[in-house]
């Protein structure tokens, strides 16, 4: 790592250690190797949003450009959200790309996205399907915001609702996850979430047998 990187993320950990909103546990960071590149960052749910509650951990990866272009920041925690990708984590926010400056630094950046979490711009989404649900059906973001931070982040409110039907397709033999994607995709519409899971399997096993000869089908 360059030595210009390597000082200012030194010094940029320790202010973010020393930070009032670590000791209010709203935001953290961790070393995961001793050169600094890469740092392991959590923030808490906001209040008063359907991430409340949870703890969502985020993965961070420092350039040997750093302070002069951004750090790559994805979430490991899986989150319901306009603005991050619910299947890689990815994050649309601008001081991430050509809005960042070489004054910011890595509290900004915990601080920007404890932000979004309260403040999502479903114009400008990461995530197409959270985004019209998002714009169409509010309620029904939030109660799958809020459970999704249960599940994945520790949070408080747990659905039974949609445990149940949750627990339809995975007796059907669908993967836990999967079926909660699809759920979610379909505003917890079980028959619709159905038909679309079966589709895509129907899909996958011809292609499979499209590009499989007979033969090793038969072994």
């Amino acid at each position: 790592m360059a030595n210009i990187a390597a000082q200012r993320i030194k010094r940029e950990f320790k202010e973010v250690i020393k930070s009032e909103e670590v000791a209010k546990c709203a935001i953290k960071v961790e070393l995961v190797n001793d050169n600094y590149t890469e740092l392991k960052g959590e923030i808490a749910g906001p209040p008063e949003t359907p991430y409340e509650g949870g703890t969502f951990v985020l993965e961070i990866k420092v350039p040997e450009t750093y302070p002069f272009n951004p750090p790559k920041v994805r979430f490991i925690t899986k989150i319901w959200h306009p603005n991050i990708s619910s299947v890689t984590g990815a994050i649309c926010l601008d001081i991430l790309k050509d809005q960042w400056a070489a004054a910011m630094t890595l509290r900004t950046v915990l601080l920007s996205l404890q932000a979004l979490l309260a403040a999502a711009e479903p114009d400008d989404p990461q995530d197409a399907v959270v985004a019209k649900q998002f714009k169409e059906n509010q309620d029904m973001f939030r109660q799958t915001a809020r459970h999704w931070t249960f599940i994945y982040a520790g949070g408080p409110h747990k659905n039974s609702d949609f445990d149940l039907k949750i627990r339809r397709l995975t007796d059907m033999g669908i993967e836990d996850h999967q079926a909660r994607v699809a759920l979610s995709s379909y505003n917890w519409d079980l028959e619709r979430a159905t038909e679309q899971l079966f589709k895509t399997i129907k899909h996958l096993v011809r292609e499979i047998i499209k590009y499989k000869p007979s033969s090793d089908l038969l072994k």
